[in-house]
């Protein structure tokens, strides 16, 4: 349950995320505009340059989009769901001040695609918190989509799609246009107020001074002339329906009038020229849009030129590029809400956009007695082609790849079960498995003194009776030769955790593989992360160590294992394979036959993290390919593995389950006679 749980959420949170990003991605301007509402409300739009909001908004886009792909293939599992969490954690935040203070009516977490009112925006936030807290908890029951070696390309690929996305709306229009004015809308129509509608109820406070003192009015006490006007403010004390369109006007500015129906009704074409200020607005191409507007009037199709701009910036805009068009004024969020781009390009026909194009786009061609020549289709066209355009240049590459990579990791298997099972039917595998020593071996490491582990010892010798696996315990050297009278005659054998890695001589405090021998023991203890880790033991002192082992009869078991930034890197097969070749496989096929390989996920020690069964299964059966490598494959088969990663009597029939796992080399659950029994029974 818990397993359905999580992915579902994981679902949920991914196609959120990556929701959100494309929305943003699509209009990178409505997203910088959004950013520049927060800057103003914070009063530091002074400080914040134009570019920095820009480039802002398309790494959000970016960011969101990328995230919600990395765990929708469960890609860098850990990372990307404690990066999500973080994420929303900001976002929650971000979002409770909107709530409180209200300095926007949309924070703009889905563009224009989705609108939120500030309480509906945090709401949903809360929720996502809560389920990336769930995600980061258990990221490694996510089942992965594309293996290890191939999820670079989709890391890569997405980086690109969703920024070229971005690029793209930037230099042409949005790529998908979720505003009132999209091509198709009749802004007539996107004015209307349905009847019987609630409307909306205004609250305008006015800020006046006089004298040096300043207060606040309402519409009812407004005083008189004596008082100066310094500021207003207005808010909503009651919701009301506001139609899609609310603020649409035009006033021409030669003479003042009002020509917002005359455009509207204009059955013939109209052509607005957008720019919310000429005095930023790109000139580059004048020439093109002074020619259009020539070609205008030749056909008689009205021309403007709508702006927030004041009469210098016309005046300026008027020098720079010889206009001679009508200028008139509009609101400038209008404006920019209208088109994304400065300037921008409408056609307007009965106050239907039925054209729009970018500055950087070619103009509509006007030909004597004909329509404008136009690029783009209906709306509804236009939108299919568009989400074709994503699906075959961005989904579909993605549905192939996870195509092949499973065929391709399919593949993998059969071959793999194939040279494991020398060509024989599946159904032999547990049959071989049989074959293999199970063992379930416990390392005390520095615990207990004499009297508790010999105490110890007598205990697991009266409990553990007849188990369906080879038990051993490992034991500091003080230990060795009591515990050895101990468990003479049962069914538990006796390792050392350690040897050195001389044969003899001045080496004061160690202790030599003869000696090891000599107390009793079978087995002794090489290799595992603390020494390593902790007494610097590199692969050459191991493979002495080894060695001398060998020679004097004892049974070695070598640990082998990544630390969690090797993990999280995808390098834990590179670090097994190193760590075998480095120390064990230079022997030959006859003294491979006394090595026990013990695979301990250095992360998981101690931690109280396990790594799951299907892990701990995946590395153990490339641990065995790197011993048919050297060995062959029969020899492979034969090699016991154990795993030694926080298991406990919990999780040992599942991972004891797997076909590739012989049983485990327990740590803190050895030092307790029933921890360490059930762990035994997980064979039954």
């Amino acid at each position: 349950m818990k397993r359905v749980v999580v992915n579902i959420l994981r679902i949920i949170v991914s196609l959120t995320f990556i929701f959100s990003g494309f929305v943003k991605a699509v209009d990178p301007l409505g997203t910088q505009y959004k950013l520049q509402d927060y800057a103003e409300a914070l009063a530091l739009q002074e400080m914040i340059p134009d570019w920095a909001t820009l480039v802002a908004s398309v790494s959000l886009a970016a960011v969101e989009f990328v995230l919600g792909i990395l765990l929708l293939f469960a890609i860098n599992r850990r990372l990307v769901t404690k990066l999500i969490l973080v994420f929303m954690t900001a976002m929650t935040f971000v979002t409770l001040w909107i709530y409180i203070a209200n300095p926007v009516s949309d924070c703009g977490c889905f563009g224009d695609a989705v609108v939120l009112t500030n309480g509906q925006t945090l709401l949903k936030n809360v929720l996502l918190l809560a389920a990336a807290a769930l995600l980061a908890l258990r990221p490694m029951v996510m089942p992965r989509f594309v293996s290890l070696s191939n999820q670079w390309i989709v890391r890569q690929y997405t980086i690109l799609f969703i920024v070229g996305v971005s690029l793209y709306s930037l230099y042409y229009l949005p790529l998908f246009d979720f505003r009132p004015y999209h091509i198709g809308a009749d802004i007539r129509k996107g004015m209307e107020i349905p009847e019987g509608a609630e409307m909306p109820q205004f609250e305008t406070t006015f800020i006046m001074e006089k004298d040096g003192v300043r207060k606040e009015f309402s519409l009812e006490d407004y005083p008189d002339s004596t008082w100066t006007f310094i500021d207003s403010k207005t808010v909503t004390i009651k919701e009301g329906y506001v139609p899609p369109i609310h603020d649409f006007s035009i006033q021409r500015v030669e003479d003042g009038e009002d020509i917002t129906d005359e455009v509207l009704d204009n059955d013939g074409y109209t052509f607005l020229l957008i720019s919310p200020h000429l005095e930023t607005a790109d000139d580059s191409r004048f020439g093109n849009i002074e020619q259009l507007y020539e070609d205008a009037k030749d056909n008689g199709y009205a021309f403007y030129c709508l702006t927030a701009s004041n009469e210098e910036g016309m005046q300026q805009w008027s020098e720079k590029t010889g206009a001679e068009y009508p200028f008139c004024n509009t609101d400038e969020i209008t404006l920019k809400t209208i088109i994304r781009s400065n300037p921008g390009l409408v056609l307007l026909k009965k106050g239907v956009v039925i054209g729009k194009w970018s500055h950087n786009e070619e103009f509509p061609v006007l030909q004597k007695g004909k329509a404008p020549q136009m690029t783009e289709a209906t709306s509804n066209v236009s939108y299919l082609k568009k989400l074709g355009g994503v699906f075959i240049y961005y989904i579909l590459p993605l549905l192939l790849l996870v195509l092949a990579d499973r065929l391709w990791a399919w593949s993998r298997w059969v071959k793999k079960e194939e040279t494991r099972q020398s060509n024989k039917l599946f159904k032999l595998l547990k049959i071989k498995k049989t074959m293999r020593k199970k063992i379930v071996a416990g390392n005390w490491k520095m615990n207990k003194n004499l009297q508790e582990g010999v105490a110890l010892a007598k205990e697991l010798t009266e409990v553990v009776k007849n188990p369906n696996c080879d038990v051993i315990i490992g034991t500091p050297f003080i230990h060795l030769a009591s515990v050895a009278e101990v468990i003479k005659g049962s069914c538990i054998q006796l390792s050392a955790e350690n040897c050195a890695d001389k044969a003899s001589g001045a080496y004061t405090g160690e202790v030599s593989a003869e000696m090891v021998k000599s107390t009793g023991a079978e087995y002794v203890i090489l290799g595992h992360s603390e020494r390593r880790e902790y007494y610097n033991e590199t692969p050459e002192i191991l493979k002495e160590k080894v060695e001398l082992a060998l020679a004097n009869g004892l049974k070695v078991i070598f640990c082998i294992g990544e630390s969690l930034e090797q993990r999280e890197a995808n390098k834990q097969n590179e670090v097994v394979k190193a760590e075998l070749a480095g120390s064990v496989f230079h022997l030959s096929a006859e003294q491979w036959k006394n090595i026990v390989i013990a695979y301990e996920p250095i992360w998981a020690i101690g931690t109280g993290k396990t790594a799951t069964a299907d892990q701990a299964e995946e590395i153990h059966a490339y641990i065995r390919s790197c011993v048919a490598e050297v060995y062959g494959a029969q020899v492979a088969d034969d090699t016991t593995i154990l795993y030694g990663g926080s298991c406990k009597a919990s999780n040992a029939p599942e991972l004891f389950a797997k076909a590739d796992i012989d049983g485990g080399l327990i740590g803190g659950a050895s030092l307790k006679a029933a921890d360490f029994k059930g762990i035994i029974d997980a064979w039954n």
